[in-house]
């Protein structure tokens, strides 16, 4: 009887111990090579969508508090092999004060001037190159346009009869070469003007793609923004690709349902910033 009770618990005593290890590892990676990421909003389209589930690397910008998965070390200032992002990534961060996940794209380094006049996005006293594109269609779901979305307006019926979202895109550059898409609903929002305000030393100012729908450094705390450039040990990582996309019909207790709930030709999209190669090296 003796020896059986010994070997039984040696057996559970080794069974929590790997449970723990699987768990440190299963932490370790979140929170020093990669984790997973769900889009809640419409912030940042027209790139990333309500329902996009994202890879995020966190090793690009070395490691801070903010590296940490689930928002378990205290804030302290300083990062282990930091390096600065470039402008046009896109980073996930933790908010300065809230420390709520938020995802943004670099807009300003340290040092830089922003600026903003009617929507037009100047950057040390230039403005960027911003090329209006053709108007984007892109099928209305259960997850798009995301709830309190600004983009209810540009609801409208294709040819079909099917509901769409016809939205209106600008296409901008950055110093240094970044270009990306952006949604300018046009003017009358009170972000369309903005500084201009010397971004600081150690701080971004980020900015969502959904200019006049996003919640971020021209945005004030109270109003569930950024206010203002962000130290740089608040950023958590980069968003590298989309794995995978849902229109929000999944039912968890249906296994069939989550295939068909899959967006197509979603995933597998890289989410770096294509560069110009003609652009203004800074």
């Amino acid at each position: 009887m003796t020896r059986k009770k010994k070997a039984d618990d040696g057996g559970w005593g080794r069974l929590v111990r790997d449970i723990v290890v699987i768990v440190l590892l299963v932490l370790g990676i979140h929170s020093c090579v990669a984790k997973p990421f769900y889009i809640p909003s419409d912030s940042m389209m027209p790139t990333l969508r309500n329902g996009d589930q994202l890879i995020v690397s966190k090793y690009p910008y070395g490691w801070s508090y903010a590296s940490v998965s689930f928002h378990l070390a205290p804030k302290m200032k300083g990062r282990l092999f930091g390096t600065l992002p470039k402008r046009g990534d896109i980073v996930v961060l933790e908010h300065p004060v809230t420390r709520v996940d938020y995802i943004k794209r670099v807009i300003g380094l340290p040092g830089d001037t922003i600026e903003l006049r009617q929507g037009a996005l100047i950057v040390n006293g230039r403005p960027i190159r911003r090329e209006v594109q053709p108007m984007l269609s892109i099928p209305v779901d259960a997850n798009l346009p995301g709830p309190d979305s600004s983009l209810f307006r540009f609801v409208t019926r294709d040819a079909n009869g099917r509901a769409v979202l016809e939205l209106p895109v600008v296409r901008e550059t950055l110093p240094g070469g970044a270009t990306f898409d952006t949604i300018d609903m046009g003017p009358g929002y009170v972000t369309d003007d903005y500084g201009p305000i010397e971004v600081p030393a150690d701080h971004l100012f980020l900015m969502g793609d959904n200019r006049d729908g996003s919640a971020d450094s021209r945005v004030p705390v109270y109003a569930k923004g950024l206010g203002g450039p962000v130290p740089f040990d608040a950023i958590a990582g980069r968003a590298e690709f989309i794995s995978f996309s849902t229109d929000g019909s999944v039912k968890w207790y249906n296994p069939l349902s989550w295939f068909g709930a899959l967006r197509s030709g979603r995933a597998g999209t890289d989410l770096r910033p294509a560069r110009d190669a003609g652009a203004d090296r800074e």
